[in-house]
């Protein structure tokens, strides 16, 4: 079996611990140890680990996201990257081009599409066995449906012919009102969960009908021309034989602060003090400073240094339009090499605070635009610019003219004050270079 894991999201519902680079699934919040916590990423990939060690696994993600990612996995884990966002199906297609062409896979093989994120019981991913199984010649696609728990307005319905754990499906609907939520659970409905089964050359095929390509070179080359559409839109809705799969387990879909509270070990993370007048509070704090609450009930507190949220949970899930007006640098990233951190930003300049993991490097690369400063204020390691090697220590200071090629080699942790100075200072001014040989 071939997992493929869907990793996008442009993070705006969980501000201001999620931005374009770090959606929720990067978001550290589940408690491992009594001062380490792990992300919706690492939880979701050692439970299918659980279940299955040897189980090939894809995931899907957006450039963006490609350098924090790589943070998280091990190299048994294959990375497919989109160049651009386009959507469920071209992500899928592509994904599914990737296991055929790069990995060598057969196209008879079985696999399951999954989010990267829910919140589930390991039976969840013990089902997936069930769910390959429903797969024929008869039948080319497989959905997992979700029993409801309540009358959502946030999904999409698939309704069965039959309440039995294995059905035919009849049809789909879209995100209903809440009484047309409760008619359909009544007449044994399920969510949508976005967990589907094929054989490999169904996708394939697919995305040559659709698409107009199915190699992965190709689909790679012109995806900025891809068609924009939700795997529901291009594939399930059109197709007339579906088996659906009910889950019966715990599901959850943490996209919100409100629903994601619900599973959070702690209800404090970071410098946070609250006093007994707080009730069913939540308060992430990633920031240095300390925060204090007092009197706060229902509430969610977060802060970043992208920002700081104070809601009501309830009103925590209409977040979205305000963020959307908010027009800023991102603040915070996490990097395969590191992180940064912006600390101050002027009309022409910049400061940002860079933390390179041991033994791990800066591409090595030029700007057009900018010159920087660095500051070494914690570390050892050794500089390149232009060619030339030279070895760094606390307190050095080093002076990148515009248009040098350089980068940082860290021996040990390093930590860099980088002071970026110039009238367009642009994240996309970088040109990036083969390391010079030695």
């Amino acid at each position: 079996m071939n997992i493929v894991l869907l990793s996008g999201g442009s993070g705006k519902r969980l501000w201001p611990l999620s931005n374009d680079i770090r959606s929720k699934q990067f978001i550290k919040i589940f408690k491992t140890t009594e001062d380490q916590y792990e992300s919706m990423l690492q939880r979701t990939l050692k439970q299918i680990r659980r279940i299955n060690d040897d189980l090939s696994i894809v995931v899907a993600t957006s450039k963006t996201q490609e350098t924090i990612l790589k943070k998280y996995i091990d190299d048994s884990i294959s990375i497919s990257v989109e160049p651009y966002r386009r959507n469920t199906f071209p992500s899928i297609a592509l994904a599914a081009a990737y296991l055929h062409d790069i990995k060598k896979v057969d196209s008879n093989e079985p696999v399951v599409v999954c989010p990267v994120d829910p919140y589930v019981e390991d039976s969840f991913f013990i089902q997936f066995n069930e769910l390959i199984k429903l797969i024929s010649n008869d039948t080319p696609l497989a959905l997992m449906g979700i029993q409801p728990t309540y009358p959502s307005e946030k999904y999409g319905y698939i309704i069965p012919f039959s309440t039995e754990s294995v059905s035919k499906v009849k049809t789909f609907k879209e995100k209903p009102d809440e009484q047309t939520a409760k008619q359909y659970i009544e007449a044994g409905a399920l969510w949508n969960g976005g967990v589907f089964a094929f054989k490999l050359s169904y996708v394939l095929d697919k995305a040559q009908q659709t698409l107009g390509f199915s190699s992965y070179n190709d689909l790679l080359h012109n995806y900025e021309s891809l068609t924009n559409i939700s795997f529901d839109y291009a594939v399930v809705e059109h197709e007339s034989n579906i088996k659906v799969l009910r889950y019966n387990g715990e599901w959850k879909d943490v996209g919100t602060w409100n629903t994601l509270t619900e599973v959070m070990d702690n209800h404090y993370i970071g410098k946070v003090q609250a006093d007994e007048t707080c009730h069913n509070l939540h308060v992430i704090n990633e920031s240095d400073l300390p925060i204090i609450c007092m009197g706060l009930n229902d509430a969610i507190v977060a802060a970043s240094p992208e920002g700081i949220l104070v809601s009501d949970k309830n009103k925590s899930s209409y977040i979205k339009p305000f963020v959307e007006n908010i027009h800023q640098h991102i603040r915070f990233a996490e990097k395969s090499w590191g992180s940064f951190k912006v600390i101050d930003v002027g009309d022409d300049n910049l400061t940002i605070k860079v933390t390179l993991n041991p033994n791990h490097k800066m591409n090595y690369h030029r700007h057009k635009y900018r010159r920087e400063v660095w500051t070494v204020v914690e570390g050892t390691g050794l500089t390149i610019i232009d060619g030339v090697k030279k070895s760094l220590n606390h307190g050095d200071i080093v002076e990148l003219p515009v248009g040098c090629k350089h980068t940082v080699i860290a021996e040990t942790k390093m930590v860099i004050i980088e002071v970026q100075l110039g009238k367009d200072i642009d994240v996309n001014d970088k040109v990036i270079f083969d390391f010079p040989n030695y």
